[in-house]
């Protein structure tokens, strides 16, 4: 297992990791296989889609916030009750194929550590499993 360490800035962001997956994969040496990733915070999450245009990014944030809004009628005494919420919806970990010694991700397609309670430092695990020979 790999950590991949990010440093949030905001309250709420979208930060794109795809690089810093993929040069692990590099350097894995791992040709066929999956990609596990986990996030081990219970106010953040990761995902997968487009990385081509940063207004996706802005709309997927802004739906967010109106779907889960962060003064809603929430009980935990913290006060990011919303952050935990999100976590939950968009998910802490997920599985990428490995072809040929890399992610395989659509044309379009980055991988994006999902901050709900910045800006923190935080981590992504990383493991690499090799199927198939």
């Amino acid at each position: 297992m790999i950590e991949i360490s990010i440093n949030s800035s905001k309250h709420f962001e979208m930060i794109d990791i795809t690089e810093e997956v993929r040069k692990v994969v590099r350097n894995s040496g791992i040709k066929e296989g999956i990609c596990f990733l986990y996030v081990p915070h219970t106010t953040a999450g990761i995902t997968v889609n487009e990385d081509a245009d940063p207004a996706v990014r802005n709309d997927l944030i802004s739906f967010f916030q109106k779907l889960v809004p962060w003064n809603g009628d929430y009980s935990h005494m913290e006060g990011n009750s919303a952050a935990h919420i999100l976590s939950t919806l968009v998910g802490v970990r997920m599985e990428i194929p490995v072809e040929e010694g890399n992610l395989h991700l659509g044309r379009w397609q980055g991988v994006f550590f999902c901050e709900f309670d910045g800006p923190r430092r935080r981590n992504v695990e990383v493991t690499i499993m090799e199927v198939g020979k």
